[in-house]
Parts: C-alpha cells; structure tokens; sequence
C-alpha cells in the first residue's frame, strides 16, 4: 500500500488519543487557542462523527438504542468514519497548510475494535491503514488515564463505554504499547496531573513542528 506521509503537506496533524475521560477535547481546545493566538490556521476536529457521513456512523456505533454491531462490522463502520474523515476533513486542512488537531484516530480504532473487541489487531490496524490512505500523525499524544478514573461514576454511557472494564483496561494497555513500539512519533502524559502542565508539555513538542 503506498502511504500518505503528511509531510508532503506543508501542514501538520496532531492527535490526541487515550482512554474515555482522559480530557483529550479539554487539550484540543486549549491547544486550538494557543496556536490561533500564534498566527496559525487550526482545525480541530474528531472521530467518529465530524462528517454528515459521520454522523450517521456514530449512531451506529455509539447509541445502544441502534443494535449491537458484530466486532467486525464495527470495525469497518470505524473504518469508513476515518476514510470520510481523512478526504473530506484532515486532507483539505494539511494541503492548505493548517495545523489539525484530532481527537482520536488510527489507533484508537486499532485499541477499541482491535484489543478491546479482542480482535486480531494487526489486521484491524491494515484496514484502518487502508482506509486513511496510511496518513500519519507528526505526533500522537497519549493521555493514558486509569479505568476507573477516566469512566468514573459516568451514568448516561455510550455503547463503547458500557463495554465493560476489562475491555478498557484492554484498550489502554494496547495504547500503551502502540506508543511504546514508537516512542519518537508519540508523547506519553499522565492524565490525572494538571491541565496546565499537560498543556505545556504538549506545546512543546508541537511547536518544533511548526517550523
């Protein structure tokens, strides 16, 4: 398969994974202001969902009232939010020269229906590949957040966070080792300290990618 190196692009692509909870829109947004304050053009985006065509996948996925899909049939609805999401969002934003800034991508597809559904992963992340075309991150934030900390005593649970707490203790420890397999395109932060020095932390391995 012939990958797609964002950086054919003169813009950069920044995800923020981790677990549910592990405050990754809080980091997007804050993220979203310092860059907008420095001059750059930001996109701040996620998955699933951030398309019309998304939309209609993150009902399927998420709302408990519309069935329980096969893991396999989940993965590839996954699979079709990202290759949406990928042209009709990320792509545009990085050949104009924006910084993106997604919540969610690739892995998290590879960690949830992959490790979490107890799937064969690598074969999971191809078709995730496939799927995006093989756009890759400049860098992944990993906000790995403990399983009980990041659900918490969350009542209105999705169709994913009411999986169960060994299929997120699953999920996070494949993050872990995605990061881990790595460690030069990833950050590893702990979620549980503070905003702001997670939010510094991030700023600085960002900005050398601005150039």
């Amino acid at each position: 398969m012939t990958v797609v190196s964002e950086r054919q692009y003169p813009g950069v692509f920044v995800v923020l994974e981790g677990g549910d909870g592990a405050g990754k829109s809080t980091q997007a947004e804050l993220l979203r202001a310092w860059l907008t304050h420095a001059g750059s053009d930001v996109v701040v985006t996620f998955k699933p969902g951030d398309t019309a065509i998304g939309r209609l996948i993150r009902r399927l996925v998420l709302d408990p009232g519309a069935g329980d899909p096969a893991p396999r049939t989940e993965a590839l609805l996954y699979a079709a939010d990202k290759a949406q999401h990928v042209a009709e969002v990320v792509l545009p934003a990085l050949r104009r020269g924006a910084v993106v800034v997604c919540d969610r991508y690739v892995d998290s597809m590879v960690a949830y229906q992959g490790a979490g559904r107890v799937l064969d992963a690598a074969e999971v992340h191809a078709i995730a590949d496939w799927a995006t075309g093989g756009l890759v991150p400049d860098l992944t934030v990993l906000l790995d957040v403990e399983v009980h900390r990041g659900l918490g005593e969350k009542a209105d649970r999705d169709r994913v966070e009411s999986a169960g707490d060994d299929f997120h203790e699953r999920v996070r420890q494949h993050f872990l080792s995605l990061a881990a397999a790595q460690p030069a395109r990833y950050l590893v932060l702990d979620a549980r300290d503070t905003r702001a020095s997670i939010e510094a932390a991030i700023r600085s391995r960002v900005e050398p990618l601005l150039g």
